[in-house]
C-alpha cells in the first residue's frame, strides 16, 4: 500500500487582541479585555474554516498580587481558562483540534486526567493538551509555592505526571462498558479494569479513572521545549512540539535533534510534528505587507519596564549592546540562548533585540504576498526544517482572516495542505496513531467479553 502524501500541520495560537504587542493599538483590534466567548468562537470557526489542525490557547496562570507596576500598559493575559473554554468550544465546532495548555505545577494527575479525558470525550476526540511546567515568580506566589523546584526537576516531575495520567487514561480498556449483560446482572468485565498503582518520586496514588478511555486513548501531547532538557521532554513524550527558530538552518538543526532522540523511547520520528511558530504580514503586494508590519512595530512602546524573555533590561542604555552578566531566566532557557546567539551575531542593541525577537518570542516573522509566504512555508516544510506551523497571528482576528483567505488556497493549490478534513479525531487528522492501552489483554488471553442484554 503506497504511503499518503505528507501535508502540512497548521495551528493558530489564539490571544484577545493578537501576538505582537502593538496589536491592541490598532484600528482592526477588537476593544477591551472583558471575556467575550462569541469573539472566541468566530475566531475559532475562522481556522476551522481554513482546515486547520489546531487551534491553541496558553494558559499565563498567576500574575502576583504585590505589585501592579507596569500592568496598566499590558493587554496579553486577559483570557479565559484554557480547559474552561475548550469545552465550551466543543459544542460550537466539529473538526478542529482544541489545545488547553495546563500546568502541572498546579494540578493533580488524577483530577487532570479526569478532566481531559472528560473532554476527549465530549470533543469527539480532539482534545490536545501543551504540557506545561514552567514557574514564574507571579504563579508562584498566587499558589503559595514557597520552595520551587529547579528548572530540571520540574521537567522530571512532569514526566512523571503524564506517565501517571497515561497510567489512569488505561485503568479501563477499550469498550469495557460497552457490553452490559441484563441477565446475568453483570454491568462490566472486572478482567477489563486495571487499577493504576503508583509510588514515585512526586506522586503516590492507587485508583481507577472514573470515565471510560477516551476516543484518543489519550489526548494529543503538545510541548514547547527548546532546551536541551526541554528536547528530551519532547523526543519522549510530546506529538506536537511548538518550537522556535528564525532560520532555516537552526530549524532543521532543531529538527533533526529532537528527532534524532526519539528511536530511544522506542518511538517513531513520523509522531512528532515539529511545528515552529510563525508570525506573518500580507499584503496584495510586497510593499503593502511591510506597511502592515511597520504599523505593528511602530506601536511597541518602550517606556517604563523592560524585558527581554524576563530578564530585566530597563536600566540599560536602550540603543546599547545587550551586557554579557545578564543572569539567566528560571523559564524558556532555550530561547534565552537564541536571543544572545542572534545578539552576538548580528552585533543588535537593545532596541533592536526588541523589535526583531521579543515582540514574537524569537519566531520566524515573513512579510509579503500571498504566493511569497506560501513560498516560505514550502521551503522549510520541504527542506526539513518543519512538519507544518504555529500561527502566531500579529492582530486578530484581521492576520487570521487574511491567512485562511489568502495563503490557505495557495497551499492547497500546490497539494501540501488539505482540503477538507479526512479524520475523526485530532490524532487522524494530524497522521498520529492512537496509542493502545498498556495494561490491555492480548486477544488471544483476553477473556470473552460478556453477552449483550
Amino acid at each position: 500500500m503506497s504511503k499518503k502524501k505528507r501535508q502540512l500541520v497548521l495551528g493558530v495560537f489564539l490571544t484577545r487582541h493578537g501576538h505582537h504587542p502593538g496589536a491592541w493599538l490598532q484600528p482592526e483590534s477588537v476593544g477591551g479585555g472583558d471575556p467575550d466567548f462569541a469573539y472566541w468562537t468566530k475566531l475559532v470557526k475562522t481556522a476551522e474554516r481554513g482546515k486547520f489542525d489546531t487551534a491553541f490557547f496558553a494558559d499565563f496562570v498567576g500574575q502576583g498580587g504585590d505589585t501592579i507596576e507596569g500592568i496598566e500598559k499590558r493587554a496579553s493575559f486577559l483570557e479565559f481558562e484554557p480547559l474552561t473554554l475548550a469545552g465550551a468550544l466543543a459544542g460550537v465546532t466539529k473538526d478542529i483540534g482544541l489545545v488547553a495548555t495546563v500546568n502541572t505545577n498546579f494540578n493533580e494527575p488524577y483530577n487532570l486526567a479526569r478532566r481531559l479525558a472528560s473532554l476527549d470525550h465530549l470533543t469527539g476526540g480532539r482534545i490536545g493538551w501543551n504540557i506545561v511546567s514552567s514557574l514564574g515568580e507571579g504563579a508562584a506566589k498566587s499558589f503559595g509555592v514557597e520552595d520551587p523546584l529547579e528548572h530540571a526537576a520540574r521537567y522530571e516531575r512532569a514526566g512523571e505526571f503524564v506517565d501517571l495520567a497515561k497510567k489512569l487514561w488505561d485503568s479501563w480498556e477499550d469498550g469495557a462498558f460497552d457490553h452490559p449483560n441484563r441477565e446475568t446482572r453483570t454491568y462490566l468485565n472486572p478482567a477489563h479494569a486495571h487499577p493504576a498503582h503508583h509510588d514515585g518520586k512526586y506522586y503516590k496514588l492507587d485508583s481507577l479513572l472514573d470515565i471510560a478511555r477516551g476516543p484518543q486513548g489519550y489526548p494529543v501531547f503538545v510541548q514547547a521545549g527548546n532546551s536541551d532538557t526541554g528536547r528530551e521532554f519532547a523526543a519522549k513524550y510530546a506529538e506536537m512540539i511548538y518550537a522556535s527558530a528564525q532560520t532555516l538552518e537552526d530549524a532543521q538543526a532543531y529538527y533533526n535533534d529532537v528527532k534524532r532522540r526519539m528511536p530511544k523511547y522506542g518511538r517513531h520520528p513520523d509522531q512528532l510534528k515539529v511545528t515552529p511558530g510563525l508570525s506573518y504580514a500580507i499584503g496584495s503586494s510586497e510593499q503593502e505587507a511591510q506597511d502592515k508590519y511597520a504599523a505593528v512595530q511602530n506601536a511597541v512602546d518602550f517606556s517604563g519596564q523592560l524585558n527581554l524573555m524576563g530578564v530585566e533590561v530597563s536600566g540599560y542604555p536602550l540603543d546599547g549592546p545587550l551586557p554579557d552578566n545578564l543572569p539567566e531566566p528560571a523559564n524558556g532557557k532555550g530561547r534565552w540562548i537564541q536571543l544572545k546567539t542572534l545578539a552576538r551575531r548580528e552585533n543588535l542593541t537593545i532596541r533592536q533585540l526588541i523589535l526583531r525577537f521579543n515582540v514574537v518570542r524569537g519566531h520566524r516573522v515573513v512579510i509579503g504576498t500571498p504566493v511569497s509566504v506560501a513560498d516560505q512555508i514550502e521551503d522549510w516544510f520541504v527542506n526539513g526544517g518543519a512538519d507544518g506551523f504555529n500561527l502566531i497571528p500579529p492582530v486578530l482576528p484581521s492576520s487570521l482572516d487574511d491567512f485562511v483567505d489568502l495563503v490557505v488556497p495557495e497551499l492547497q493549490r500546490r497539494g501540501i495542505f488539505r482540503t477538507e478534513y479526512e479524520g475523526r479525531t485530532l490524532r487522524e487528522n494530524m497522521g498520529l496513531l492512537r496509542p493502545p492501552n498498556q495494561f490491555a489483554h492480548e486477544d488471544s488471553e483476553r477473556p470473552a467479553l460478556l453477552k449483550a442484554g
